[in-house]
């Protein structure tokens, strides 16, 4: 079994965007790698921490934080 992971970032104009664009979106990327042979498995999120940074002479140091991405998962047999 082979794996394909994607990042999924959506993107949305505040104006006109709804949730049915996110939708959209991803169904064109399914769309698009089902025509290429790759299965849908699952969305997910995925947790990471950020290490801080110290800066130069600590001027410019910023704190660590943790942040949250989604990604797709893809299988191929």
């Amino acid at each position: 079994m082979e794996y394909k992971v994607l990042p999924f970032i959506t993107s949305i104009n505040p104006n006109k965007g709804t949730t049915n664009h996110v939708a959209e979106q991803l169904g064109e990327i399914l769309a698009e790698h089902s025509r290429m042979g790759w299965e849908y498995v699952r969305l997910e999120n995925v947790s990471s921490f950020v290490q801080p940074t110290n800066g130069c002479f600590g001027m410019g140091s910023t704190p660590g934080y943790y942040t949250t991405r989604q990604i797709i998962i893809f299988s191929k047999k």
